[in-house]
């Protein structure tokens, strides 16, 4: 492998929506680079297809928008980054179509707003902006041709960051980046990338799970390296599951939408019965955690492989005006959901906690961002209510922007990056290590650190982790990097974050439900489980 140097004022890991975002609101002065582990628009915001929430219309209000986000949090939303978030709602959405993303519209001439609206699950009103079923590839593939027509950008496809590089430049103490390494998977080489400023906007780890509604790049790689280099992260027992996966062996990844239960969508079992009013007076429209623990309740109580999502009462012209993705996937896969319910099953699908930042994303790091999933900001508190996650992206994208811009004003003068020493490694011929390693990681989450848990489950999980570690540690330094390998080692990292944040929670809050403690514990655990470093 050789080694190659590059340097730029910021350097962004991540090319999604908040990595992107952040991109073109930076001053376009500033040489700008932009790393992605795949492709550029192989990631989360590709993918998603609900829409992004914003108050738009007449009856709605910024409290009650707020006032949703904290109740889907259960209490552990941070009011003023809710608030903050909240506020940008409308001028986000204004962003976007100045950059060219193409929104559903509706007729309804009484309304001021154009932008037809829906109502996602924890939603009190129809908020929530969309490009029909699929806004995340609106969103994704208009700020891509922005960001392309931008010469002082630059996109490194294919490049996977193995490790930040940190020093301390004054008498402080104090950590500052100084920029990282990075594996040049097309050349099989690494690289070292210097700046005074770098952006984590990596998404978030559910590919620790064995099933999850995520691309194969979510494996918590920011969360990961932030903590390796010093970070402290926050609340990352709280992992989503989305309640709807469709059910079929080919069907990877396939995420059936909130907004299919916003627009009628009923839940049933196999005998056709409906079961979500027996846990929610809000039925199918309970926030997401409610949801996917019902229909776990249920699968778990009566033995079966799925529940059944149902809109066949709703016309065909309707369902195929309002979901022609949904739809045209769904036939791929041979269901008419026009003519029959769709098999589902919950999936991991968000990362609540995140790498500690502030309401500008800066980490514990001078210089350092964490913004998007990858981040803990407060906002989602114990669940991520529907649609708030783009939001999140672009409002902390922007927040980012104007004060990385004030930090480069007079960034701090760093050392230069040493060279990638892999003179004492070799070529592994044993890869089978990794994808065993990977299975037997992503079985065991699911199993013992899923929907419902126990301490039981979490300490052998730990102990599983613990025994990975050391093979991993082993495996590093005798052999050459493979991006298969780097993500098993973040996909480590981050479950080990995730198995001691659970076991230090000793109550039932949103995400986290264990049957040791069933009950809320307000006086002891209304608090964010912080792990330092």
């Amino acid at each position: 492998m050789s080694n190659n140097s590059f340097t730029y004022d910021v350097i962004i890991i991540g090319s999604g929506a908040a990595g992107l975002g952040l991109a073109l609101s930076l001053p376009e002065h500033l040489d700008i680079a932009i790393l992605a582990k795949l492709s550029m628009s192989e990631g989360s915001t590709n993918y998603a297809q609900g829409g992004i929430s914003a108050v738009l219309d007449e009856l709605d209000s910024l409290d009650s928008h707020q006032k949703d986000t904290i109740k889907s949090g259960a209490g552990l939303c941070h009011e003023d980054i809710v608030e903050l978030v909240v506020s940008k709602g409308k001028t986000s959405i204004d962003w976007l179509l100045e950059h060219n993303v193409q929104f559903s519209t509706h007729n309804n001439t009484r309304s001021k707003n154009k932008l037809h609206l829906s109502k996602e699950g924890g939603h009190s009103h129809r908020r929530v902006v969309h490009a029909n079923d699929s806004t995340g590839k609106a969103v994704q593939s208009a700020l891509s041709d922005q960001v392309l027509a931008r010469p002082s950008i630059k996109i490194f496809e294919h490049h996977n960051v193995i490790d930040l590089v940190t020093s301390q430049t004054n008498n402080n103490g104090k950590k500052y980046i100084s920029g990282c390494y990075v594996l040049d998977t097309k050349k099989d080489a690494i690289i070292s990338m210097k700046a005074p400023c770098v952006t984590l906007a990596t998404g978030g780890a559910s590919k620790v799970y064995l099933y999850t509604s995520n691309p194969d790049v979510s494996t918590g790689d920011g969360i990961a390296m932030a903590w390796r280099a010093g970070c402290r992260v926050a609340n990352m027992e709280f992992m989503q599951f989305h309640p709807t996966c469709l059910y079929h062996p080919q069907a990877k990844s396939f995420l059936i939408s909130e907004a299919v239960r916003g627009e009628g969508g009923l839940l049933l079992l196999p005998d056709g019965t409906r079961f979500m009013p027996n846990f929610d007076k809000r039925a199918e429209l309970a926030p997401r955690d409610v949801v996917a623990r019902a229909i776990d309740h249920e699968m778990k109580r009566l033995g079966i492989s799925s529940v059944y999502l149902d809109m066949s009462h709703r016309t065909a012209k309707f369902t195929k005006s309002h979901f022609p993705m949904l739809y045209q996937r769904c036939l791929e896969f041979g269901f008419d959901m026009t003519k029959e319910p769709l098999p589902v099953v919950p999936a991991a699908h968000y990362t609540c906690g995140g790498v500690m930042a502030n309401k500008n994303g800066l980490t514990d790091i001078a210089g350092l961002y964490a913004i998007g999933e990858t981040a803990f900001t407060g906002l989602h508190g114990a669940n991520r209510m529907a649609s708030n996650s783009i939001l999140e992206c672009l409002v902390f994208a922007k927040q980012a922007s104007t004060d990385i811009a004030k930090f480069l004003q007079n960034p701090p003068t760093s050392p230069s990056i040493k060279a990638w020493d892999d003179s004492l490694v070799i070529n592994s011929d044993e890869a089978i290590v990794v994808s065993h390693n990977w299975a037997e990681l992503r079985r065991f989450m699911w199993d013992y650190v899923g929907i419902v848990r126990t301490t039981k489950r979490l300490e052998r999980a730990k102990h599983r982790i613990n025994l990975l570690k050391e093979e991993i540690d082993e495996y590093y330094g005798k052999f050459h990097v493979t991006s298969d390998f780097l993500e098993l080692r973040n996909l480590v990292n981050t479950a080990e974050l995730i198995v001691n944040s659970a076991l230090l929670r000793k109550e039932s809050r949103g995400l986290h439900y264990t049957l040791d403690y069933p009950s809320l514990d307000q006086k002891n655990f209304q608090k964010d489980t912080i792990l330092t470093p």
